[in-house]
């Protein structure tokens, strides 16, 4: 177990230096689905886009109180109704472990209209924690768009929400090695739902989004581990590791057996135990249904302030 009884040293110091997984959240006072902004929420009906906000609260504090019960999460502030997804902070920009002895976040350079403006909020936050932010002079989403592998190597996805050039700008000014994949299903518009960080030296990847010389690049600094499209599609790579817990989204506890989706959801969370299972990992499932109704998934939940649980042994 961690010790949170952390003495800071000096105002320098901020939440990625404890020896414990820091992380950003968001309490989803602002959350709504009015301004449907991807696909997957322009396919619903306006029935199905309607959120049952009590329900949404309860399954964010059960993410909540999981997260914060492993680790140290920073709060970050709501903006009154202003921004619809400001719940979803993985998009708020990125946190830069590979520069030792310094603090320093990229913050987001928002494609999707109703996002623009968030970063006005996270900027302000970061600065009074002693971070240096770095805004960013492309269209960036933030870790969403961005993992981390290790040293200073990174996976980029691009195409869709993130430009091209802002992983070049980000590699010229912050001497980071980006591996650069583009993005091309519209389904899959951030790069967290086909790419996930699995362990230090291992990643789960669905090689069939990405071409053959792509995943030669991946394969140069990570072994792969292959998951499927239909399991992709239902948020499998869209998860989040605390400790040596693997956090993944379902709402297969609200699905019947006859369900269409109940199949898919089964299959995924198999696959997710098997993998865990060789790693030594353990997966937990959380339900986040209400959050499901903006195309959005578990990952998108939880920024990174460090990564001390990927330099942690396994097996």
């Amino acid at each position: 177990m961690y010790k949170h009884n952390i003495k800071i040293k000096s105002m320098k110091e901020t939440p990625s230096q404890l020896p414990f997984p820091s992380f950003v959240m968001n309490f989803p006072f602002s959350f709504s689905t009015e301004n449907p902004n991807n696909i997957w929420m322009q396919e619903m009906s306006s029935d199905e886009l309607k959120v049952n906000r009590g329900k949404a609260y309860k399954q964010f504090m059960d993410l909540y109180n999981f997260v914060s019960g492993a680790g140290f999460v920073c709060n970050l502030p709501s903006h009154g109704n202003k921004f619809q997804d400001l719940v979803y902070v993985a998009n708020m920009g990125i946190y830069l472990p590979h520069i030792k002895d310094s603090n320093e976040i990229i913050m987001a350079n928002f494609t999707s209209p109703p996002r623009q403006g968030e970063e006005l909020v996270g900027k302000p936050f970061f600065d009074l924690m002693n971070y240096n932010t770095h805004d960013c002079p492309y269209k960036f989403e933030g870790e969403a768009d961005l993992k981390y592998l290790y040293g200073n190597n990174f996976i980029g996805g691009y195409g869709i929400r993130s430009e091209k050039e802002a992983f070049e700008w980000m590699e010229e000014k912050f001497n980071m090695n980006i591996i650069k994949l583009e993005m091309v299903d519209k389904y899959l518009y951030h790069l967290d739902c086909n790419i996930f960080p699995l362990t230090k030296s291992k990643t789960l990847v669905c090689p069939e989004f990405h071409n053959e010389e792509e995943i030669k690049d991946i394969e140069k600094y990570t072994q792969i581990v292959a998951v499927d499209a239909n399991d992709v599609y239902s948020g499998i790579c869209n998860s989040a590791r605390v400790g040596n817990m693997i956090l993944c989204a379902s709402n297969i506890s609200e699905l019947s057996i006859n369900d269409e989706a109940y199949d898919t959801e089964k299959h995924k969370i198999h696959t997710l135990e098997k993998i865990c299972y060789n790693e030594g990992l353990e997966p937990i499932i959380f339900n986040i249904s209400e959050f499901m109704k903006s195309g959005a998934m578990l990952s998108c939940m939880i920024m990174h302030l460090n990564y001390v649980d990927y330099e942690r042994s396994l097996l």
